[in-house]
């Protein structure tokens, strides 16, 4: 609707896991960076965690896109699925089989099968020097007979290294789960852990400005330092929320026809959201009581 007044090839705060516009903040720089090691390491078990909307599944496409020709991965988005569900769809994403092939089966292959399956594919890739990583998005939804099956999944080794790679990536949550009596073997086997944190105030600023860039702005758009401050406060530097509030506060500067994007904007795209502060500034503290005392 904006994006014409203000020059925008496309919706410069879009909520999809677009990678372009990854923001290589110091937090996810350390994940991508861990996860690129835990990879050249074969590393075993990676757990990533982070809150709501911190930028996890970005991520784990960003990580995607690093990735060389010797290196076979599949991205799982839905957990909610059997163990059956689960194993054909690994096995699609490696280049396995293909979906067109499942539908011209006369029968269904069984686990046991789809495992073998599995199991002979990365024995293949031992002679090319190649490795196969298993993702896994929103693991802390994942139930206990998955969780059992992906530990088993991580049995496969040589004498000298794991076939599969398995990341479990998922909300604060997955914490706890994986530390419960049942899921202990599992637990033990994580050699990385790493919790992605919100952007701080200074990041803030710079991860607009990224957005704003590739979105290919022609006109100048400006978010003033109150307003940066504003959009920390209601967002706690969570990305999800600093897209929503930038977003709305862009549709009421072009309904306003300004490229100026004030702290008064934010405010109103923040209520329109229903949104509350999660932070509150020291400035913003003392703007409040300033005013009291002058009323």
């Amino acid at each position: 609707m904006y994006e014409p007044y203000y020059g925008f090839s496309e919706k410069p705060f879009s909520l999809t896991p677009d990678t372009k516009y990854f923001y290589r903040s110091e937090a996810h720089t350390n994940a991508l960076e861990l996860l690129q090691y835990a990879i050249e390491r074969r590393e075993g078990f990676v757990v990533i965690t982070g809150d709501i909307g911190t930028g996890k599944t970005t991520l784990c496409r960003a990580l995607l896109e690093k990735t060389d020709r010797k290196t076979f991965a599949a991205l799982i988005l839905n957990p909610f699925q059997s163990e059956e569900e689960l194993l054909r769809a690994i096995l699609q994403d490696l280049g396995v089989v293909s979906r067109g092939e499942e539908r011209q089966a006369s029968r269904q292959p069984s686990k046991q099968e789809l495992v073998s399956t599995l199991h002979d594919f990365l024995l293949s890739l031992v002679p090319l020097g190649a490795r196969a990583v298993l993702i896994i998005d929103e693991a802390q939804n994942l139930p206990l007979p998955i969780l059992e099956q992906i530990r088993i999944l991580s049995n496969f080794e040589t004498d000298k290294e794991k076939l599969l790679q398995i990341f479990l990536v998922g909300q604060l949550n997955l914490i706890p789960l994986l530390r419960s009596s049942d899921l202990r073997q599992l637990d033990q086997r994580v050699s990385i852990r790493y919790q992605l944190k919100p952007l701080s105030e200074g990041e803030v600023g710079g991860y607009i400005s990224h957005r704003l860039a590739i979105a290919n702005g022609a006109r100048n758009v400006v978010f003033s330092p109150e307003a940066l401050r504003v959009v920390y406060d209601y967002s706690a530097g969570i990305p999800r929320l600093i897209n929503m509030l930038c977003d709305r506060a862009l549709l009421a500067g072009y309904t306003a026809q300004t490229t100026r994007i004030d702290e008064n904007l934010v405010v109103k795209a923040a209520e329109g959201l229903e949104l509350k502060p999660l932070v509150r500034s020291q400035r913003s503290i003392f703007n409040r009581l300033l005013g009291r005392q002058r009323s």
